[in-house]
């Protein structure tokens, strides 16, 4: 079975296109992709900063670019995972009637981490806590799918 999953966060430039980066080399036979809730950065690709951060650490997300979420994701993929609480309401607004579509929080993943949610380093300046944060709960993510 192939998951079909979207990682969504605001701007579509830090959280999410990580968390995408970091899935898809765990889990390269998922079909990923990632979405911010705003169209601030549409066709625009992940912020410098968070490329550097990423990067250091053998992460390559250079190739992606933002886009907006829309209603059509709850037809495109089996799981969306948000990276907070204000994310997955923008998301659950958007539900069209009768899907059932789960929508999570990143954070559900990694519940040694102790978090309820990815801080978003865009404000913080904090990209390592971010890639932390991320990678515990893609591997969480990951075990999960796999059934461990």
């Amino acid at each position: 079975m192939t998951h079909r999953i979207l990682f969504v966060c605001l701007g579509n430039i830090c959280r999410s296109p990580a968390a995408e980066a970091v899935f898809r080399a765990l889990m390269p036979e998922a079909h990923t992709d990632s979405a911010g809730t705003s169209d601030w950065h549409v066709g625009r690709p992940p912020y410098a900063p968070m490329q550097e951060a990423a990067g250091a650490r053998g992460i390559d997300m250079s190739d992606l670019r933002g886009r907006q979420f829309s209603r059509a994701d709850f037809d495109l993929f089996d799981l969306i995972i948000a990276m907070d609480a204000s994310n997955m309401a923008d998301i659950e607004a958007q539900r069209p009637a009768g899907h059932a579509t789960s929508v999570r929080l990143l954070t559900d993943f990694a519940s040694e981490s102790g978090m309820d949610h990815v801080p978003d380093p865009y404000y913080t300046r904090d990209f390592d806590q971010a890639l932390d944060l991320i990678e515990q709960g893609a591997r969480g993510l990951q075990n999960s799918l796999r059934g461990k």
